[in-house]
């Protein structure tokens, strides 16, 4: 945390203890153990309830925070994620995140969190998406929660006065990222297991999307560590997206 908030090669622990003490004075948070000479710190109930009326994250499944997270098995995971993070981008580049996003369109059912969306503007799109599968996940849900990118993806809206012909567009460009001209590329990253077997599910999940028509790279977290390339899996195809999920050209 200190490394994030605070500028280049200054230490910042000071501060985030210091900010630390005062949110536990408040009743906010709170320790639960040491980690080494350091210690483990907790947002309370109450901190979580406040972190969550002000809006600053988006609110998270009661099990997603504190003990229960832990009790869930969710701690390991939101460790990953962070480390995907600083692998990823780190200070230096990104200039900001989410992470547990929900996707969702009320018109077909579909909906899903993506595990993290990175602030990275380019000429085409304003930024990355990015799964993350911690070993915990079967090799068909994976392939599932993918997929689900394509659905996504491929849902147009209706727009147009009524009695008129109007014109569909995508609703992910209408309703989510408005300043994307292409939908956003999608980062795989699989963690949790030996490099080895790592390496068995990238190759199995590349042949479980096989001709999937959205952008998406893959990569193991070690190999993302050491600064190692992506693996191009599926290439964004907006036309034979449109092929597969046909809409109306009315209301």
């Amino acid at each position: 945390m200190a490394q994030m908030i605070t500028k280049e090669e200054s230490d910042g622990r000071s501060y985030v203890c210091r900010a630390m003490n005062k949110l536990a004075e408040l009743g906010l948070a709170e320790t639960n153990g040491k980690d080494g000479k350091h210690q483990i710190w907790n947002l309370t109930v109450a901190g979580q309830k406040a972190l969550v009326d002000g809006n600053e994250l988006p609110p998270r499944p009661k099990a997603g925070t504190g003990a229960k997270a832990v009790l869930a098995g969710f701690g390991p995971h939101g460790v990953a994620v962070t480390d995907t993070i600083l692998a990823f981008g780190g200070r230096r580049h990104l200039t900001d995140w989410q992470v547990e996003v929900n996707h969702a369109i009320k018109e077909t059912g579909l909906s899903f969190n993506a595990d993290a969306v990175l602030a990275w503007p380019t000429k085409t799109s304003e930024v990355r998406l990015f799964e993350l599968d911690n070993g915990t996940m079967s090799q068909a849900r994976l392939a599932k929660e993918v997929w689900d990118y394509e659905r996504y993806a491929g849902h147009r809206v209706w727009e147009g006065a009524r009695g008129t012909n109007g014109r569909t567009f995508p609703f992910w460009q209408r309703h989510r990222y408005t300043r994307s001209q292409t939908f956003p590329r999608l980062h795989v990253v699989l963690a949790g297991k030996e490099e080895h077997l790592l390496d068995n599910r990238l190759q199995a999940l590349a042949d479980d999307v096989q001709g999937i028509a959205v952008a998406v790279w893959v990569n193991t977290l070690p190999r993302l560590q050491r600064g190692e390339p992506w693996y191009e899996i599926g290439v964004d195809d907006p036309d034979r997206r449109r092929e597969r999920y046909p809409q109306s050209a009315g209301r």
